[in-house]
């Protein structure tokens, strides 16, 4: 099959932001730069963390602030903007100011924003934590892949829109026909001279449940999805075999 990159996506901190890029870089056995390179820990996952400031291996998303936990989470959005993954970042969040932040030293300031987003009865978030890769939800340094097809057609079986934020994938592919992702595990996708092994697919949790213009509930997704297709996944995952960059309507080739 062939398709095209219609979005390139990363979201810096987990659970919290996403913004689109032009191009990226990929490497080969490494998750997207700067996708999930931060997370809010909380008291719950302070015990799983280690000593130091920096957890030393990767942590499951039960550590973290996440979406599943609070929809209020997945109206945020913002990043470092279209560039290098460091630096000063802003996310915006439509019950709360614009906020401006160094992740590298000002950590508090996004504690003590995202704080009113957060439910009382969850484990306290403590502190804005930097891991050895990225926290992404699975332990290997896949990508995420979605197909703008078969969210079309989830839309008009569901009846209502989505969107592609509720979903925090890292590509989104125009060009495949709808639910054929599926068929390409253990396919693999090029790119120029990228090669992408596809790996399994997505199975989908209680955060896409949430309409992320207004960090409410809209729909019990995990709940649709087994309704309609007799399981919970949506999109897949897949690993940098080759590395290089990629750009929006670079070809991809099944």
């Amino acid at each position: 099959m062939t398709a095209h990159i219609a979005r390139i996506r990363r979201h810096p901190v987990k659970s919290l932001g996403g913004e689109d890029l032009a191009r990226t870089p990929l490497r080969a056995a490494q998750r997207l730069p700067g996708d999930r390179l931060w997370a809010m820990l909380t008291e719950g996952g302070e015990r799983h963390a280690g000593p130091g400031e920096r957890p030393a291996r990767w942590l499951p998303k039960s550590c973290f602030m996440r979406g599943a936990a609070s929809a209020a989470l997945q109206a945020v959005e913002g990043g470092w903007g279209d560039g290098v993954p460091h630096g000063a970042m802003t996310l915006r969040h439509p019950t709360r100011p614009d906020l401006r932040f160094d992740p590298e030293t000002e950590g508090d300031k996004l504690l003590n924003w995202v704080q009113p987003l957060w439910p009382a009865d969850k484990p306290v978030p403590t502190r804005l934590v930097q891991g050895p890769t990225g926290w992404t939800d699975v332990n290997q340094p896949w990508i995420s892949i979605l197909s703008l097809s078969s969210l079309r057609d989830l839309e008009t079986r569901l009846g209502q829109p989505l969107g592609i934020e509720r979903w925090r994938a890292n590509l989104w592919v125009e060009g495949w026909e709808a639910y054929a992702e599926r068929d390409l595990v253990g396919h693999i996708l090029t790119i120029g001279g990228v090669e992408l092994r596809v790996t399994e697919t997505i199975g989908r949790c209680a955060a896409t449940s949430a309409d992320t213009r207004t960090g409410e509930i809209d729909i019990d997704m995990p709940a649709a999805l087994q309704a309609q297709f007799g399981h919970k996944d949506f999109g897949i995952y897949a690993e940098v075999v080759t590395g290089g960059e990629i750009a929006l309507k670079d070809e991809i080739r099944a």
